[in-house]
Parts: C-alpha cells; structure tokens; sequence
C-alpha cells in the first residue's frame, strides 16, 4: 500500500471550527502535512485531485457497542462509510474487561448478547489482552473505557449488595490497574445489571479512581430515579457524582426523552448550570429519534440478579412471568421492533413488534417474549422511539455536545443511525437545514471528541498529526437508511484513510485493516 499520499486543491476543514481553506494535505508514515494554496511537493506514491471535494479529520465515535462485534466483522463497514476512523468501546457500563477467568467473561458476553454480536473467539481477560487483538486486525482505531458492570463483578458479584468498603477498594485496584494498561476511564449502564445495583457513593469512590489518572465518566444515567416532580434526577446523581469526585462527567445519548414532559432547555440548562459552576461537563447525542438497546432492559432487575443462568431461571417459572409482566413497560410490545434473531425459524419475525409477533402467534405479548429469550438465548435486540424529534437539533448544535451513534451493528433491522449518524449531521443538520455551520459540524465528530477522549494527536489536520482522514463529496452526503430500509451505506465519503492507510478508495472498501488500539499514555 502507498505510504506518500497526496490529497490535493481540496476544501481543508481542520476540525477546529475555523473557515476552511484550500490546500493540500500530504501524508508520509501516517503523519499528515498541510500545504496551503498550490505549493509544489515531492511526487507521491499516490495523489488524488480533491477539487470540489472536502478533506476532514477522520470521525471519532464516543459511543459504539462494536467491542465484540468487530472481531466478526473487522471492515467495520457501517461506520467507515460514514467517515469513523476511532470508536470509543466499553460504554454504558458494559465492557469486554476486566474479568478474573474465562467462565466469567463468556457470562457477561451472554448476558448482554443484546447489545453485541459473540466474537469469533473470546480469549482475553485483561485489558492489555483485548488491545493487543485490535491491531492491524479491524478497519478503525478502537479506545476503550471500563464499565462498572465488569468492576462490580470483579469485586462484589452477580448480585443485587450493597459493596463493602473492602470490595469498593479492590474494584478501584483493577480500574486503576485497567487505566495503566491502556483504558480511558469508568462508564456506567445504570439500567443494566449488574452495574444498576452500584448506588451513588460506589459510584463516586470509583471516580475518584479514575480522575487520579486523568480519566473522565462516561454515563447512562439511572432512568429508575424519574420522578414526576424531577425529570432530571438521573442526571442530577452525574452531576453529583462529578461534583464529589472531582472527575470530568460526559453524558452519553443526551437528549429530551418524552415529548411534552418538560423541555429541552431544561436538559441543556442541567450542562449549563453545571459548566457555570466550573465543572467539566460534556455530552453527546445521536441524530435519529429511535432508541436502541437489548431487549432485556424491559425486564426488572431483581429478574438479573445473579447473572444469565438466573435470568433464564426466572423465564422458564410461571410465577416469576406473572410478577416480570406485571412490571413491565407493555407501550414498549407496541412501539418497539425486535432484530438479531439467530434461530432460522425466527427470522422471519425481524422487524416487527412483540404486539405484532404475538397477534402473529396467537398469544399473549408477555408469554411471546419470553419465549422468544429463551429460545434466542437472550439475544434480541430492540429499536424504537426514543428521543423527541423536534429537539434533537437544539442538542446537536449545542456547544457543550458533540456527536455520537451508539450503535449496535447486528441484526436485519439495526437503528439506521448505525449506518448513518454522521453523515445525516452534515447533509441535513448542516449543508440543507443549516442548523449549523459546516465547519462546526466537523468539529463536533472529530476535535471536540478528540479533546474529551483526550487524544493528543488526532482530531485535527495539522502537521505532524496522525493521518485519519475523510475526503467528501459535500453536495452527495446523505444517509439513506431508514426504519424499513435500515441498512443502506451512506453516500458521498469518497476516501477514508486510517493510519496512513486507505480504507475507502473512490468509494470502495480496500477490506485493509490498518486499525490501532488506542491506549491512555501512549496516545494521550
């Protein structure tokens, strides 16, 4: 492959939010250079006329669900032909490490089978291991965090106890361990067990871990906590959390949740508050109005405490499926449609609702899913209304957010943000709703996350920086994929250049796999 790339007489936007300007962007040994106007440089190996075209930094998601699904499906497609060069794993809590044996591991994977796909091989347990998988063996760069799911079974177990002071200080031991092997900090799936049964005081002593070495918290926040008096009480323990430990707090899927319960300016005045205090406060959202996650969050905790085989335990009694259906959100049987079903004969029920599947059937909602657990192992996958339509672009052009997909990349029907968040922010948030300036947009997906991952030498084109790079079509970006048609690729990303190496060549996966794992230390 060409090590001197040279992407000429392009429209630079640099990811700093400044006006473009044209030039040429050289690249040698997966360091970039920048030429402004027509100045001569030294014949590359290869060189791409870039008049008309835009040249970016590479994106950079904070948010992906990919750590195990990408072993499966290293050219990571959905994402590189949106212009993701780095993705940043082990979110919401749920992480591929740290685990003590192998049982453990593969119980974690199976428990939340829901949101990624089962790796070819599962065969990590620390940090270290699962980094030194990712090099020259997936399409994009890959940062992880330590999710407090992992920790508490580290340290506590499956179960639904309060941690002693002992357990508390042997999971911030591993975290601290997991930070010096590469990690980037704690995130939290506070809807997820076993993380869920962490409570607040836990969760600040972990921080504190965490902030010692410069990390941040990255959280889905406690949705339980809603009241009708505060709809904002999730994000008030973040706030806490931060504001006791001292670390930076990132809010993950930011965003107005039901229409007409509040308003959106009481979410982003919640970041406003909290950054005029002088806190560090960020946030990230996603561009579509759907929602996506394992179907098992609809299943109350006390179903999950003590793991998979407990879960399995309490689908098959009759008593545990009239206490569950009682418990149970039933709007979400009629709003929401189920993906990634592995068994051939349920196939055919990819992207309908479980009122559907169930009519379908000929039986009761509750008793069709859970049958549907059992016979899938777990494994489905939900997507639905979960965010307020109107208000998604006042989070999208805030200052303090940035962008992010949360994506799931499994299953027939996947939210279309998997295949095109990114490149809805600048079709439509930016070139046609002009919602905000182009120059912005890019910020948000490339130097902004760069910054709060922080990441010394990516984000940016300026010299001496890494060459993750997307050159764009700006009047053909679009995202195509939609509710039924959830899976088409996006358009208009002509070149994606990872670490020097392309990706996406005028338009076509190369299937190279020039992506890095990338470690706090060596790449802060």
């Amino acid at each position: 492959m060409a090590k001197n790339i040279a992407l000429k007489n392009g429209l630079i936007i640099n990811g700093s939010g400044s006006p473009g300007y044209f030039g040429t962007v050289l690249i040698r040994d997966n360091k970039i250079s920048i030429l402004r106007g027509n100045q001569e440089y030294p014949k590359p190996d290869y060189e791409i006329d870039c008049t008309g075209k835009v040249i970016t930094p590479g994106f950079i998601d904070l948010h992906s669900h990919s750590s195990l699904t990408i072993f499966g499906k290293p050219t990571h497609d959905p994402k590189v032909f949106q212009g993701v060069t780095t993705e940043l794993v082990g979110i919401d809590g749920v992480s591929p490490v740290p685990f003590k044996t192998k049982t453990e591991l593969e119980r974690y994977i199976w428990l939340d089978s829901g949101f990624n796909d089962y790796p070819p091989e599962a065969d990590w347990l620390k940090t270290v291991e699962y980094l030194n998988k990712i090099d020259n063996k997936v399409s994009v760069n890959i940062a992880c965090m330590i999710g407090n799911g992992p920790l508490r079974i580290w340290g506590v177990g499956w179960n639904n106890i309060k941690a002693t002071k002992n357990q508390i200080q042997n999971m911030r031991s591993v975290l601290r361990e997991c930070m010096e092997e590469g990690a980037w900090g704690l995130s939290t799936g506070l809807d997820y067990p076993p993380g869920a049964y962490a409570d607040t005081e836990e969760l600040i002593n972990l921080s504190k871990e965490a902030y010692k070495l410069d990390g941040f918290y990255h959280t889905h926040t406690r949705a339980k906590l809603i009241t009708d008096k505060n709809i904002l009480a999730p994000w008030d323990e973040a706030i806490e959390i931060g504001k006791k430990s001292g670390i930076p707090v990132h809010l993950t899927h930011y965003k107005q949740r039901d229409p007409g319960i509040g308003s959106y300016n009481d979410y982003l005045g919640l970041v406003e508050n909290a950054r005029e205090e002088g806190m560090d406060v960020t946030f990230d959202c996603y561009t579509y109005p759907y929602s996506g996650t394992t179907i098992t969050i609809l299943l109350p905790d006390w179903s999950k405490d003590g793991g998979p085989e407990a879960l399995m335990n309490h689908l098959k009694s009759s008593i545990s499926r009239k206490k569950m259906c009682q418990e149970i959100n039933h709007n979400a049987f009629k709003e929401n449609w189920l993906t990634n079903f592995k068994n051939k004969p349920n196939k055919i029920l990819e992207g309908l609702s479980v009122s559907e599947i169930a009519l379908f059937k000929d039986k009761d909602p509750c008793e069709t899913l859970f049958d549907l657990l059992i016979d899938e192992n777990l494994g489905i996958s939900t997507v639905g209304l979960g965010n307020t339509p109107h208000s998604i672009p006042e989070f999208v052009k805030h200052p303090a957010g940035m962008i992010a997909s949360d994506s799931l990349i499994f299953g027939d029907y996947p939210n279309p943000r998997t295949y095109g968040n990114f490149t809805k922010v600048i079709s439509e948030f930016s070139r046609d709703d002009k919602i905000l300036p182009i120059e912005d947009a890019i910020r948000k997906m490339t130097s902004f996350p760069a910054q709060r991952l922080g990441l010394s030498k990516k984000g940016l084109l300026l010299d001496g920086y890494d060459a993750d790079i997307v050159v764009l079509n700006l009047a053909e970006v679009k995202a195509p994929a939609t509710k039924n048609n959830p899976k088409l690729l996006s358009e208009g990303i002509e070149q994606v250049i990872v670490n020097g190496e392309f990706v996406i060549k005028d338009g076509v996966h190369t299937g190279n796999l020039p992506g890095k794992a990338i470690r706090r230390g060596i790449n802060s």
